[in-house]
This record gives C-alpha cells, structure tokens and sequence, in this order.
C-alpha cells in the first residue's frame, strides 16, 4: 500500500530540491526516503529504482528549464532572441546546480520522444535558429555549438573554474555576442555535409 500522502510527483520534486541541496549524483533512494521518514520500500510504489528517479528528476527540469526560455524568448527573434535563451539557460543553471546536471543525463529516445517538455525544447531551439536562415544538417550542429557553449560555461562558472579578473557576465555576454555573429556568417552546408562556398 503506497503511504498517505506520499505520490510519485511529490516524491520526485523532492528528489530535485535534494539534488540541488546537495548534487544530483548524491541524489539516491535511500537518501529520498531519509527526507520523508519511510523506509526505502515505500518509494518504490512511485519509482521503479534509482535510475528511474532520476530520468524522471530530468524530465521535471527539462520542463522547468524550457518553460523559463520560452517565456524570456516569447516576441523576440534574431539576436534579441538568443540572448533571452542563453540568459534564461544561464540564470536556471546557476539557480538550480542539481536540477541543471539533472538535464544532461542520457535519457532513452522513447521517453523523449512521449515527453512534452522535451518535444517543446527542440521546437524552441530549432525555431530560433531558423529565423537565421539555418537548414538541416547546419541546425543540428548550431543546436550543438550552442548547448556544448552554453553548458561549458555554465559548468565552468559553477565550479569556480574563472580566475581572471575580468566580470563573468561580461565575459558571457560577449561570449553571446560572438554565437550571435557565427549564426549570422555560418559556413553552410550542402546535403552531403559539406560546406558551399569554402575557399579552396
């Protein structure tokens, strides 16, 4: 019998508000049922195992994350546009740590496919993307120069790993700048892959 008041929503919100206390990979069963004050068993009327927990930990933060771009990206387009995203993705990551490396774990293509939140992050990001005039295979390489970007400097800044003087923001700011300048001149490709008007 699941325990009065415990459901599986309520017992992964708290999984995430545990991993931003204390890092998503601390993050375990045993750990979740502490909080509450049950026994192990009783959460695996919610979640199958920790593995589980976990994916499901992702998909509330996947949700969290595009929910928060889309409304700082709603009306805008161009530069304006991927300035909203980067800063609503930079402002969850250093607000949420626990939720933020919730999102990078490898989640199975099915679930991705049956999740909302993760259908709407690649409409999202493909749309903005477009209004620079970006085609297949271009958009899913611009989709990865600004993730890896984006995640880079979200994690580097996170754990400290900046130590000259120059502001942070700044740094990302003009960081933002350049991706602005690279979508506007990306070396385009032709079906194949290969890039159309190289020198050469």
């Amino acid at each position: 019998m699941p325990r009065v008041g415990l459901t599986t929503d309520r017992v992964v919100a708290a999984a995430a508000d545990l991993a931003d206390e204390t890092g998503f990979e601390a993050v375990t069963v045993s750990a979740l049922a502490r909080r509450f004050g049950v026994r192990d068993a009783s959460l695996y009327t919610h979640v199958r195992n920790l593995q589980d927990l976990r994916v499901r930990v992702a998909l509330l933060a996947g949700g969290e994350l595009i929910e928060e771009i889309a409304q700082a990206v709603a009306g805008r387009a161009g530069k304006e546009a991927l300035a909203a995203f980067a800063g609503a993705y930079r402002a969850y990551a250093l607000r949420h740590p626990g939720r933020y490396a919730a999102t990078q774990i490898r989640v199975d293509q099915a679930l991705v496919a049956d999740s909302p939140a993760l259908r709407r992050t690649a409409e999202i990001t493909y749309g903005m993307l477009r209004a620079y005039g970006l085609t297949e295979p271009d958009l899913t390489d611009a989709v990865r120069l600004l993730r890896s970007t984006f995640h880079g400097y979200c994690a580097l800044e996170a754990s400290g790993g900046f130590g000259a003087p120059r502001d942070v923001r700044a740094s990302w700011d003009k960081a933002v700048d350049a991706l602005h300048v690279a979508l506007e001149n990306w070396p385009r490709a032709d079906r194949d892959g290969e890039c159309v008007g190289a020198a050469g």
